[in-house]
């Protein structure tokens, strides 16, 4: 399984950078007007939006190739959470848009938002 590159520091990501939980919850509707709630998962989708300033040539290049090898999302990859250092083993990216630009010498930049699958 490929796992999402680190930056030459290291680091997975920049900060600033952003973590969500998702939940999912199925609500029935009666004609009474009550409801029957229950969730579709156990536990919290995780969601990161990883945004990365100031990145070489080389550093940009292999993150748009590992998008590229991964197939956007429709490909699978582990990615450890840069908050608390947990390896999630099947996440995807949330778009198959690579946004990422160069300017010039460390001067790269990227966004990508990584979710957690089931």
């Amino acid at each position: 399984m490929a796992n999402f590159p680190t930056l030459k520091t290291g680091a997975v990501a920049q900060y600033p950078a952003d973590r969500t939980r998702n939940f999912s919850t199925t609500v029935y509707r009666f004609v009474d007007g009550t409801e029957q709630r229950y969730p579709q998962y156990g536990t919290a989708l995780k969601k990161w939006a990883i945004r990365l300033a100031l990145l070489e040539e080389l550093e940009l290049t292999a993150l748009g190739d590992f998008f590229v090898s991964v197939a956007g999302r429709a490909g699978e990859f582990s990615f450890t959470d840069p908050w608390d250092g947990t390896v999630y083993p099947r996440c995807c990216f949330d778009s198959d848009v690579f946004d990422a630009q160069f300017l010039g010498e460390a001067k790269g930049s990227a966004v990508v938002i990584v979710r957690e699958k089931r």
